[in-house]
Formats: C-alpha cells, structure tokens, sequence
C-alpha cells in the first residue's frame, strides 16, 4: 500500500563539500525515487552539519577580514543559507531522476523555521560545537563583545556552542502539507530547520541554536500525520553492544524495547541515540505509525520489511 513517508537524510547522503554533495546527490535521488516509483508520497527532511559549518566559516573571515564593511552573521540566517544551498542540488538531482525514469511530478524546497521554546533546558547548557576553531585570545574577544559560549576541543583550539533544543512545532506545516496532498515531492527542515521563538505579537525571531535533524524530522512527521519515518545512517541496522564480540543487530523493536536498551546506555549520544528516541516518540505517536532506521540505498527494501531496524507499537 502507498504510504506518506518522511525521510531524514544523514550526511553521508550529502557529502561534506559542494563537488561531494553533487556526486551524492545523485545516488540519494536514486533511492528516493524507488520509492516515489512505487506510489509513495515523500517529504525529504536533512541535516546541514559540513554545509552550515562552511558557510559559518566563509562569514566569520568576511568579517575578520573587513569588520566595517561585514558584520556578524546569526546562526539562523546561516542555516537558511544552508537550507537553500542543499535543496538546490537536492531538487534538481531528484528532477531530473524522476524525469529519466518518465515521471513528471514536481520537487520544491520549502525554507523552514522551527519554533523552540526559550525556556528550553538547552539554552542554559549549550554543548553543540559550530564553527571555525580559534585561539583563546580570539574566542576571549567573541565572549566579551557578543557574548558567546565557548569551549576547548580537544586541544584542536577554542569553538563555540550553542544550544540544541527540542522542536515545538512546525512554522510552515500548512504550507508542507498543501504541497505534499497536491503531488510534489517537498524538501523541508533542512538542518533541523530554522530555530526560531516568537516574541511580541506574531514576530518570530531567530535563535542561536541548532536543532538535531531527527529530532525535527520526527516532529514534521508527526505534524504531516506520516505513515512511516525513515532515519537514514551509516548502518544498515540499529545494534546492541555495538562493536563488541556479542554484538547483536536488531530487526525490529517496541518502544518500551527500545526504551530499556536507551537507559542501559547501548546507543551513542550524538550518533544513534538520537535516532532511536526520534524513532521512539514518532512510533509512541499514534497507533500503527513505524520508525525505521537503516542505510540509504536499503530504504526501499526496509519499507518492504525486508530490513533495517524498525520500531513500532
């Protein structure tokens, strides 16, 4: 049966440069399309990490290199940027592989803003490293003139951290929605999406912070009432004592499975455990919804349950 599907692309579905994310692209849009070959509805959300951390860098040396003519750029202008940038070779790669297997349906980037809470917990923590490294003299400045969070990374130099806070809602749902129920294929939440938090009246303003892609793909899933969300990484099944002489690969899981092997600490932060939670809420979400987390090219395969992890109720 068809089913409306959304897909969280990994990095390593996007490469880390532009000539890397062309070459990638094209294989992303292959598996993407077997799916939409086969009758399903498809909204692509995808992470920024390598792009949103380039354009980061090439502004920071902007203004570094003439601080009267550039100023700083927020974090949130910059995810915008990375959104439009990867959507670009996202839709067209995925175009013109519909158009060369005869099928003519149309594929739109919607730039999206995520809203946050700013009381979230996150603010008052921030852990997510982002940008260019720098020395301690020139992190100092960065605290006094405009308040960042710093760290030192490993003895690589001094970065900043902002917050990673958990989505609320999806500021342009309706617009995703009426997209998706009159047959395009929409990428949307890039990079978690552009946080934002609302202020007086109905003004929305940017935040510093980065939210995790699946976190915010779960949350569009949720929102568009998808069948089925797909967690796409570097493996093609989720695993227990990974890497361990007794490792064991799952094929399917409950919630409350998945649940326990989270609090006996078997996933990574950072790495699968946010998949897996993101997998855990979508499936607690309404009855008969299924999570599944597998590789890119055995997506279409892990539909037809015939791999991947999947978690449902």
């Amino acid at each position: 049966m068809a089913e409306r599907i959304v897909i969280a692309l990994g990095g390593n579905a996007l490469g880390s440069n532009l000539p890397e994310q062309m070459a990638a692209v094209k294989q992303t849009a292959k598996a993407i399309a077997d799916l939409i070959e086969q009758g399903h509805q498809v909204v692509i959300a995808h992470g920024n990490g390598p792009q949103v951390g380039m354009i980061q860098n090439a502004m920071t040396e902007l203004t570094r290199s003439d601080p009267e003519k550039y100023i700083p750029c927020p974090l949130s202008v910059c995810v915008a940027m990375s959104q439009g940038y990867i959507g670009y070779d996202l839709q067209n790669g995925l175009r013109e592989e519909l158009l060369d297997r005869g099928i003519d349906k149309g594929v739109a980037t919607v730039l999206t803003q995520v809203e946050v809470d700013p009381s979230d917990p996150a603010f008052e923590a921030p852990t997510k490293p982002i940008g260019a490294f720098m020395t301690k003299e020139e992190a100092d400045v960065l605290v006094k003139e405009r308040d960042y969070k710093v760290v030192e990374d490993a003895g690589r130099g001094w970065r900043r951290v902002v917050a990673s806070p958990k989505p609320v809602s999806i500021v342009e749902i309706q617009s995703i929605r009426d997209m998706v129920e009159a047959g395009l294929v929409v990428v949307a939440c890039g990079g978690g999406g552009i946080p934002v938090f609302k202020t007086e009246g109905n003004h929305l303003k940017g935040a510093a912070a980065v939210i995790d892609k699946d976190f915010a793909s779960e949350k569009l899933a949720e929102q568009l009432d998808a069948d089925t969300l797909i967690i796409l990484t570097a493996v093609e099944k989720v695993a227990v004592n990974f890497n361990k002489p007794d490792q064991t690969w799952l094929d399917s899981l409950t919630p409350a499975e998945a649940e326990r092997y989270i609090e006996e600490g078997q996933f990574a932060p950072g790495s699968m455990l946010p998949k897996v939670q993101a997998a855990v809420k979508f499936a607690q979400s309404r009855k008969g919804r299924r999570a599944l987390i597998t590789l890119l090219e055995k997506a279409g395969a892990g539909v037809a349950g015939e791999t991947g992890t999947t978690i449902s109720a």
